[in-house]
């Protein structure tokens, strides 16, 4: 036999070796059936479309799996708190011209005008700055410690 042959051959065994190694039954590849796997099947049209969450109004049985809604605070956030999720973006890297956490001398003109200005430039929007620094769901007192904790920082 001449090496061409033998090679052939060496290279067949070794295919037909993967093969039959890598067989899977189709239960193996998917548990649906083979009309079901097509991303157009109505199984998966159905997957895709359905609702990803549900609401549950307080004082209707919403069922056992209903987790707490973790969002009830015991009480309002402190100022770090609001901060670190709301303004921090933001103050922390000086994006769309604000004034850097820490930065005296761009926080200085703007400490001069007084905390009640500050905070009705925080609570309304000032700039490009949005309205409560995209804090929606803070309250004023939030709001006020959120400002006091970031003017301390220029202190």
């Amino acid at each position: 036999m001449n090496k061409f042959v033998v090679a052939a051959l060496a290279v067949f065994a070794t295919l037909l070796a993967g093969v039959t190694y890598g067989a899977r039954t189709t239960q193996e590849i998917s548990p649906y059936g083979l009309g079901e796997r097509s991303v157009f099947s109505e199984r998966a049209i159905a997957d895709r479309i359905k609702p990803v969450g549900s609401v549950c109004v307080e004082g209707e049985e919403c069922g056992a799996d209903v987790a707490d809604a973790g969002g009830a605070a015991s009480g309002p956030r402190s100022g770090e708190q609001v901060y670190n999720a709301a303004c921090t973006a933001c103050h922390g890297t000086g994006a769309a011209g604000a004034p850097k956490t820490g930065d005296k001398a761009a926080w200085a003109p703007r400490l001069a005008k007084g905390m009640d200005t500050l905070f009705t430039h925080t609570w309304e929007g000032f700039g490009a700055m949005p309205p409560k620094g995209m804090c929606m769901d803070c309250s004023e007192d939030e709001i006020h410690a959120a400002v006091k904790y970031l003017t301390d920082q220029a202190k």
